[in-house]
């Protein structure tokens, strides 16, 4: 006979809660922001192999390769971002290799924050950062539409009083 068996204390996603992807277009803006800083790297050293020494064509090439190999796992590490909403605290979770899991109670949170700098305003993204009094506990939820921010920020802020006025 076969005895149940216990869930894993160490399992970093529980399967109990329902998590929200972000936003698809998110891996756009991360990848207009990469080939820029590609772009720029790869023309520095192309200039600085005319001007001086044609290692730098070397380091151009190296440069490119590792922007199309950071692009090719940008996708699936864009994906392994979520977060859910619980009745006493929010998760956020990411990483591929090193998976982390915030928990981060509402009645901790000081403050909500949302960004949106001008790639990701034209996209029509917003990043959401909740601060707490320790920074290390600080969560970030990037890659969210304008209006699922602005939904999010306000509920937390919401809840955040609410458990603020239960100490």
């Amino acid at each position: 006979m076969n005895a149940p068996v216990a869930p894993d204390p160490l399992r970093p996603w529980p399967d109990t809660v329902a998590w929200r992807p972000i936003s698809p277009r998110y891996f756009l803006v991360r990848l207009a922001v990469l080939a820029v800083w590609v772009l720029v790297l790869a023309l520095a050293c192309l200039v600085t192999g005319v001007l001086w020494s044609a290692w730098f064509f070397a380091a151009a090439a190296a440069i490119v390769v590792t922007g199309v190999v950071r692009a090719a796992f940008m996708r699936r590490s864009i994906r392994s971002w979520g977060y859910a909403e619980r009745a006493e605290d929010l998760l956020v979770r990411h990483g591929l290799l090193v998976r982390r899991l915030s928990i981060v109670p509402y009645a901790r949170m000081q403050f909500v924050d949302v960004t949106a700098g001008p790639v990701e305003r034209a996209a029509g993204l917003a990043t959401v950062t909740l601060h707490t009094a320790a920074a290390a506990s600080d969560a970030t939820v990037p890659g969210l539409e304008a209006a699922e921010a602005t939904r999010l920020r306000d509920r937390l802020t919401a809840l955040g009083e609410i458990r603020e006025e239960g100490l």
